[in-house]
């Protein structure tokens, strides 16, 4: 089922998740689709969590304001690569498919292909960046990795399940090395304590990564990065 509120005359989807895990209503956009996303502890209904939305629109309002407007997967715009921005070129008589030269990303075919192609070849930076990165990490702490996934995930960069898979969002490619790194570490640091205790930070700490600089750039950078490309 669909919800929405609507905000200066506009109608803004609302997404409503449910999570044992939580002890109060939190409120955040949502990057996918320029809405929001409730979520409620167990017991809490749809009604309360679409009635604390609307008490909250001069919130929404303000923080929808502050949004720089996502990079788009076109001919002609700038998209970040490990941390560098890089230039869109269309070449529809090329041949190939999306190669890389002098911070520009050229990709060949038609148009109706562009975006779709580009996705494809981020998503193989990523899985290659993330795979060499993880292994030799999970080597440092003497820990295996079962299998690694990279995804379009929304609301997380990152996962670890309890039998070893490690899970990453591929838009962590457009990332600086140094926030990526630290990304692949957190849950790599998971392989050996599925928790966030004290243990778990000083194993971060022992990979290298300067977590509190590395969270903090992703709170204030990472809902845009998790928009580039979605259109």
């Amino acid at each position: 089922m669909s919800h929405f509120i609507e905000l200066d005359g506009q109608e803004i989807p609302v997404a409503l998740r449910w999570n044992a895990q939580a002890r109060r209503l939190i409120l955040r956009l949502n990057p996918k689709n320029d809405g929001i996303i409730v979520t409620l502890p167990k017991g809490i209904s749809a009604k309360e969590g679409l009635e604390m939305a609307k008490r909250n629109k001069v919130w929404i309002a303000n923080q929808f304001s502050r949004q720089p407007e996502a990079p788009k997967f076109q001919h002609g715009a700038e998209v970040m690569l490990r941390g560098v921005a890089h230039k869109l070129i269309h070449r529809p008589e090329a041949r190939g498919t999306v190669w890389c030269e002098n911070q520009q990303i050229f990709v060949a075919g038609k148009a109706e292909f562009f975006q779709r192609r580009l996705s494809d070849w981020f998503k193989k930076q990523a899985r290659e960046d993330i795979h060499s990165c993880a292994h030799d990490l999970a080597s440092q702490l003497g820990k295996g990795i079962n299998r690694i996934s990279v995804r379009d995930t929304v609301s997380r960069w990152g996962s670890c399940s309890s039998n070893g898979n490690l899970s990453f969002n591929w838009r962590l490619i457009m990332a600086p090395p140094d926030i990526f790194r630290y990304v692949i570490a957190h849950e790599v640091a998971h392989l050996k304590h599925m928790d966030h205790s004290p243990a778990f930070w000083q194993t971060v700490d022992r990979l290298g990564v300067d977590a509190q600089n590395a969270r903090l750039w992703l709170k204030r950078h990472g809902n845009l990065l998790q928009k580039a490309g979605r259109s």
